[in-house]
């Protein structure tokens, strides 16, 4: 099986500026995405998409696959993570081979262990028509929270949601961001990673939800790099 490994590296985030280069325990934050799949048999290349020169140096030095800087199209506030995917996955089947899978790894979830995503590309070699996404525990679970109407708080459920004891709800899970992959034909068929039947990469483990986009984020991963590394 050959998967194209795909970190997406956007330049221009406001509430973190310049994350991905940001140096987290001595390497830069993209350099952690990189390293947790390297030496991984199915991943047949790593690829960075990114439209800031100092990540493309880094990822270059890093050894990896830096083809092109991203176009200005692909690198504003609108540009979703299954357009810059389908780009780079079409210039890699074009100039290099076809390929079996496509990994998307942010590189703001950086605490990745690698039997964890070894467990989702052998979910995907099961489940080739499915997609696989990483999933974490809900901290807050759905029916227990609010919205406001007018000046009076309201269940998000059912009235009787209130009533139910928290160890009577059923588990409940977000989206964690650290792990999407999907077949080409299902990236382009539904321009997304989530294809029509997904199939969840549950982690337990906290660390692997953690995904950094502001100043608190950043703090909370120097303190748990200091445990992972």
């Amino acid at each position: 099986m050959k998967i194209l490994a795909i970190i997406p590296a956007r330049s221009g985030s406001k509430r973190l500026p310049g994350k991905n280069v940001k140096i987290l325990k001595g390497k830069p934050l993209i350099e952690w995405s990189i390293d947790a799949i390297k030496d991984i048999d199915e991943i047949c290349d790593i690829l960075i998409s990114t439209d800031d020169p100092i990540a493309a140096e880094i990822s270059h030095n890093s050894g990896v696959l830096v083809p092109w800087l991203r176009p200005a199209e692909l690198a504003d506030d609108l540009s979703s993570s299954a357009d810059v995917a389908l780009h780079a996955l079409n210039w890699y089947e074009n100039n290099n081979c076809e390929v079996d899978g496509v990994l998307l790894l942010q590189p703001t979830s950086p605490f990745r262990h690698k039997e964890t995503i070894i467990k989702g590309i052998n979910l995907f070699k099961q489940n080739k028509q499915c997609s696989i996404v990483g999933f974490s525990p809900a901290q807050s679970h759905p029916w227990l929270c609010f919205k406001i109407n007018g000046l009076i708080m309201d269940s998000f459920f059912a009235e009787n949601s209130k009533k139910l004891r928290s160890q009577d709800l059923p588990p409940a899970f977000v989206v964690n961001g650290s792990f999407y992959l999907i077949s080409p034909e299902n990236l382009r068929i539904t321009n997304s990673f989530y294809a029509s039947q997904i199939i969840p990469l549950i982690s337990d483990r906290p660390e692997e939800a953690i995904d950094i986009d502001s100043e608190w984020d950043w703090r909370l991963a120097e303190f748990i790099a200091d445990e992972f590394l």
